[in-house]
């Protein structure tokens, strides 16, 4: 509801005004009275609607009301004015004895004004949709999205387009939201009535607003082409540094289009939503500034960068090749190819030796109801990779974020498979339609110890859709999350299978296979430079098995933490046989944390229906891995087939696994973000 503005006027005097339909004009008749005045009579032109407060007792609609100190008169019209000043009302003041002391006149111009959003989500922008001005979450919810326009319509000397000063080509629009101000009046407005667009200080940093200044117009074949690389009918309007700036009335019935675009995600100190105004300003005289006699209000909120798990379609595979990775690229070449995907190969001349691609970047993306896309969000891990993310991947419809820390914050916990999401859940009566995020932390009660950094820790919480939890990872050498558990897709139940490592699990095969009489058959056979080891000996190492015993309590810790935030049942859930050792912390000798003994076959990378699994090497019985059979038996029972790559020498032998070395960029959820219900 638009509350009406006070109107000051004075007998024996016309005063012109502009109004706007849907707003009213309060007016005091006693305030403006001339002395001695006891009654007022209004009279008004066809097009004008008014009404008195508190209500007369009825006489005659022509005898005069008896004035009193808090009578009101409420003034509106009831359509755009086609001229200035065609709608007239006068007031007229009597004495004790109805002789008629003065009169005040009004000439009234109306206007119609509406700033415009997609409030309703539906891809059009709809006119004066009564919610534009606030933000509500659900299926049932209303207000506008913004996407961050953090791709990068240049493919040489790229930035993203958010850092550009101006839209530099056409098809950078479809990354940022329409708003239409429509207006329908006069020709022109009245002398010194003026638009203003506006937004706030602290919405600055957050948002560009561009004009379609001649954009509509129609051109012919060169002037398309010229038009769609060097790009001029696009005016900033509002920025950081200039917050306030008028916009053109066209007169008659109009519609002029802006492109706002968003310039950062949500973060500890954005909430993501933004606010722009449009005000009428009116001139009161020579030398002082104007005043705001109306003003209408959009918000957006902006798009939150979204994760996605190992059950959504994959779009294509990312892996680097190195001089000593052949036996690992051939083995991805083949499950990529058998799989139906693509399947891109970082060559060392740019990850210069770095082939640790999961833990470089994380694939996410943007959604609105009028464009999405994907975004990689790069780690603050820098190592011999960090040019990959923004020079290869940034581009057209292909967004960029990161996280700066400062160099001393940042640990191997900082590194991206330390960073995962589950698939959709519901937890206690509450859905989590796009799952949640999952990072590994220092032990809750740790005076010491690896964190995942604040600054990319506030960034995942300030998305709000996919609420992160916090695991025990520091227990890791490396302190990865991925080495101790994934999500694989299933037919039944939830949809997935949670699976963790598991030491008594691996304890509880080679018990097996002792007790079968295998405890002579060796891990590690036929590996270079590896010396195997039996089954009987790994059984009889107390020290190993204490360790285990240590790992397995680090691990069931999470465990219990999964199945509650998550609301899963032990049901939901496979152990994987993997032993684990410990090994002096790389920066400090007297602490020691776990890595695995043989190769983590939790870390595997997960392709639809086809698993990539680390080659374990295990013992054999009959001529076949114990490891691999088991994984293959687990596995197979939820219709998923599993293809054993080996990366020892070129990942395992230096704390890395499959999952690690590769990295997938998936198809978005169907659920769209803005319909959670918060």
């Amino acid at each position: 509801m638009i509350h009406p503005r006070t109107l000051r006027v004075d007998y024996d005097q016309t005063t012109s005004v502009l109004c706007v339909v849907g707003s009213g004009l309060k007016v005091n008749p006693n305030r403006s009275a001339p002395p001695s005045s006891k009654f007022f009579s209004v009279k008004c032109t066809a097009n004008v609607q008014h009404s008195i407060a508190p209500t007369p007792q009825e006489t005659s609609h022509l005898s005069p009301i008896p004035l009193n100190g808090n009578s009101v008169l409420l003034i509106r019209m009831s359509h755009a004015s086609e001229t200035e000043n065609d709608g007239k009302l006068s007031v007229r003041y009597y004495g004790e004895n109805k002789e008629v002391l003065g009169k005040a006149i009004l000439h009234l111009t109306a206007v119609e004004i509406s700033l415009d959003v997609d409030a309703d989500r539906d891809g059009v922008v709809e006119k004066n949709n009564a919610n534009k001005g606030s933000w509500k979450w659900g299926s049932n919810g209303h207000g506008a999205i913004l996407l961050v326009n953090c791709d990068s319509e240049r493919t040489y000397w790229k930035k993203p387009d958010s850092e550009q000063d101006h839209v530099s080509k056409v098809s950078d629009l479809k990354d940022m939201s329409v708003m239409v101000l429509r207006t329908r009046g006069p020709t022109k407005l009245p002398e010194g009535y003026k638009l203003t667009m506006h937004i706030s200080q602290g919405d600055a940093e957050s948002v560009r607003v561009f004009m379609a200044a001649s954009s509509e117009v129609k051109k012919n074949t060169l002037e398309k082409l010229l038009y769609n690389y060097f790009v001029k009918d696009y005016p900033l309007v509002l920025n950081s540094e200039v917050l306030s700036q008028e916009v053109p009335y066209v007169g008659g019935v109009a519609e002029m289009k802006f492109y706002v675009e968003g310039l950062r995600f949500p973060d500890k100190d954005f909430d993501g939503l933004i606010s722009i105004h449009l005000s009428l300003l009116e001139p009161i005289c020579s030398g002082l500034p104007e005043t705001p006699i109306f003003t209408d209000t959009a918000v957006f909120r902006v798009a939150p960068w979204i994760m996605t798990p190992n059950t959504l379609q994959p779009v294509e595979v990312f892996v680097c090749s190195t001089s000593d990775n052949y036996h690992f690229l051939k083995g991805m070449r083949n499950l990529v190819a058998k799989s139906g995907y693509k399947l891109k190969i970082c060559h060392e001349y740019v990850n210069r030796g770095d082939r640790w691609m999961q833990d470089e970047l994380e694939f996410g993306y943007i959604d609105s109801p009028h464009h999405r896309f994907p975004v990689v969000l790069d780690s603050p891990r820098d190592g011999k990779l960090m040019d990959f993310p923004y020079h290869e991947l940034l581009g057209p419809d292909f967004g960029y974020v990161t996280r700066i820390a400062q160099k001393k914050d940042v640990s191997s916990l900082d590194s991206f498979g330390n960073l995962e999401v589950s698939p959709p859940v519901s937890v206690n009566g509450k859905n989590y339609p796009l799952g949640r995020i999952i990072i590994g932390v220092a032990f809750p009660t740790a005076t010491k110890g690896r964190n995942m950094t604040k600054v990319v820790q506030d960034f995942l919480w300030a998305q709000k859709v996919q609420e992160p939890i916090a695991l025990f990872s520091d227990w890791l050498l490396v302190g990865h999350v991925d080495e101790f558990m994934t999500f694989v897709p299933a037919p039944d139940r939830k949809g997935f299978r949670l699976l963790l490592a598991s030491p008594d699990a691996g304890y509880k095969l080679f018990r097996g296979l002792q007790s079968d009489g295998h405890g002579q058959a060796k891990l590690f056979e036929g590996l270079k430079d590896e010396q195997p080891i039996t089954v009987d000996e790994i059984l009889k190492d107390e020290k190993l098995q204490g360790e285990n015993n240590y790992v397995q309590s680090c691990i069931d810790w999470n465990r219990d933490v999964l199945k509650r935030e998550l609301g899963l049942d032990d049901e939901d859930i496979i152990d994987l046989p993997i032993l684990f050792k410990l090994e002096a912390a790389l920066e400090q000798e007297t602490e020691y944390r776990a890595v695995a003994y043989y190769p983590d076959m939790v870390n595997m990378i997960v392709l639809g229906k086809n698993l990539g699994i680390p080659k374990p090497f295990g013992p054999k019985v009959n001529g076949r891995c114990v490891l691999e059979a088991e994984m293959c038996s687990l596995m197979e029972g939820l219709g998923l087939n599993c293809t054993f790559i080996d990366d020892f020498a070129s990942y395992h032998k230096l704390l890395g696994e499959v999952h690690c070395g590769s990295n997938v960029r998936r198809e978005p959820f169907d659920f769209k973000w803005w319909n959670l219900e918060m």
